[in-house]
């Protein structure tokens, strides 16, 4: 088996270390990540410039770019082989609801999705500990059942990991992405050379977090596993919009 690793917290980040570790023993291991953070660069491609592919001394590919360019860089044209499975991860932080439009994480892991390789975007839902090892169990769990369980057509898997030992965690469940309340306001302040700048603010609290959610999953010490698609078109409304134009 060939898996593809990336992220968006780029090459360096102790999250894709822990990965990639992890999985050496079950697959032969590719990793392509940003040479920085890219957190919320979304599917973002670079267009306006060539990109450059170097090596780290642990033999990691970083890229002048974005994690959906990674990918699309490693399995139209870098690597010689396709690999089998794109992962995605384990980012330092969750995943949930709105956020999965902003995130590089689910990005890179689309991007495979995409291009018809099956891929799993893995978070951490950050809470001090640092357990990057539990949501690394978590993915070999889930590269074993997909290698034995194929689930068909390639498949695109969104995962929240609680940020607690493994021994702790109370199983893993299927969920639907969650709603977050309106971001917090952006902040401003004057930087040293006296010019007004903006930080984005934080996420808004979950909203909509009732039963079945990632975020209630999560927050009963569950992996939330959420499987995505990429079609946005909004069937219920064709009809409308169709009687909208014909007046």
């Amino acid at each position: 088996m060939r898996i593809l690793l990336s992220n968006d917290d780029g090459y360096f980040a102790p999250g894709l270390a822990a990965l990639a570790k992890a999985l050496a023993p079950l697959a032969e291991i590719v990793v392509v990540a940003p040479e920085r953070d890219r957190s919320g660069a979304s599917n973002s491609l670079t267009l306006d410039r060539p990109l450059i592919v170097r090596q780290a001394a642990n033999g990691f590919y970083y890229v002048n770019g974005t994690p959906t360019d990674c990918v699309h860089l490693a399995v139209t044209g870098m690597l010689d082989e396709l690999p089998d499975m794109v992962v995605s991860g384990i980012n330092h932080g969750a995943n949930m609801g709105d956020d999965t439009v902003y995130t590089g994480t689910v990005a890179a892991a689309t991007e495979g999705f995409l291009l018809g390789v099956p891929a799993i975007a893995v978070s951490l839902v950050n809470a001090g500990a640092d357990c990057f090892e539990t949501a690394a169990q978590v993915v070999v769990s889930l590269v074993r059942r997909l290698a034995e369980h194929p689930l068909g057509e390639p498949v695109l898997l969104n995962v929240n990991v609680p940020d607690v030992p493994y021994d702790q965690l109370n199983g893993l469940v299927e969920t639907r992405l969650g709603r977050r309340h309106k971001a917090e306001p952006v902040i401003r302040t004057t930087n040293p050379r006296g010019q007004t700048v903006y930080w984005v603010g934080a996420a808004g609290a979950a909203q909509d977090a009732g039963s079945g959610t990632d975020f209630d999953a999560v927050s009963n010490r569950q992996v939330s596993i959420t499987p995505l698609q990429l079609d946005l078109t909004h069937y219920a409304r064709i009809a409308t919009v169709g009687e909208w134009l014909s007046k």
